[in-house]
């Protein structure tokens, strides 16, 4: 009686799963069959494997537009550096307004003078701790498309930098709005280049997206107190 063949299975387990998985679904695309629609619309995160369950429009806040990722697929997506601050901790009274900005969690907190209006978002922060600058300032001046001028400083760590940006131009670090802080070339402002939004990204300054920044400069008054911290 011929002997039984023992075939390894498609899948194993543990994380040769999602390689042997890929490796199949590569196999199918190669030889020209195609998957079901629902398959084949669905974006991996690359980090963990886990589908990306909705996503923001290209180029857009990630809050302006559907984005999750299962937390159930990896739990380290629920490990986190953000703190959760108050205004009170670092002022007596809010005054025109207090802005905090938190290197750690790359995060800029907003509270109104009345205290009606509170806003939280997401940002960049220097790329360094010799760019990083603490302590306490506040809003001095506020532009719409702002000129980007760069500093002697900049220029000397490259020296291809353009004298002056125009402001609206895409080449603009700035943004659509800036607010310009007492502390000379330090400013909080938007940015056209999204990937920078949550990294270590920028000379000194602190990014938002442009969505964010125009919010923020509708209700920030020239006054406004500021902590970096």
């Amino acid at each position: 009686m011929a002997q039984p063949v023992h075939r390894p299975p498609l899948f194993t387990s543990g994380c040769q799963t999602g390689a042997s998985r890929r490796v199949f679904l590569g196999g199918l695309l190669a030889t020209g069959l195609s998957l079901p629609r629902s398959a084949a619309a669905q974006t991996v995160d690359p980090t963990t494997g886990a589908v990306v369950q909705g996503m923001a429009p290209v180029g857009r806040a990630p809050d302006l537009g559907r984005y999750q990722i299962d937390p159930t697929q990896d739990t380290r997506r629920n490990l986190s550096s953000f703190r959760t601050r108050h205004w009170s901790e670092f002022y007596p009274s809010l005054g025109k307004g207090v802005i905090l900005a938190d290197i750690m969690s790359r995060a800029l907190h907003f509270w109104s003078g009345d205290e009606s209006t509170y806003l939280l978002f997401p940002c960049s922060i220097p790329v360094s701790e010799e760019l990083t600058k603490r302590g306490r300032t506040e809003v001095v001046r506020k532009a719409q498309a702002p000129t980007w001028t760069p500093t002697s400083s900049m220029r000397e760590r490259d020296p291809t930098l353009p004298q002056s940006v125009a402001g609206g131009s895409p080449d603009n670090p700035l943004g659509i709005y800036a607010l310009y802080l007492s502390w000379p070339a330090y400013l909080i402002h938007g940015t056209h280049d999204t990937r920078k939004i949550g990294r270590k990204s920028s000379s000194g300054c602190y990014g938002l997206y442009n969505e964010h920044i125009a919010q923020l400069y509708a209700v920030a008054k020239v006054g406004t107190q500021v902590t970096i911290f």
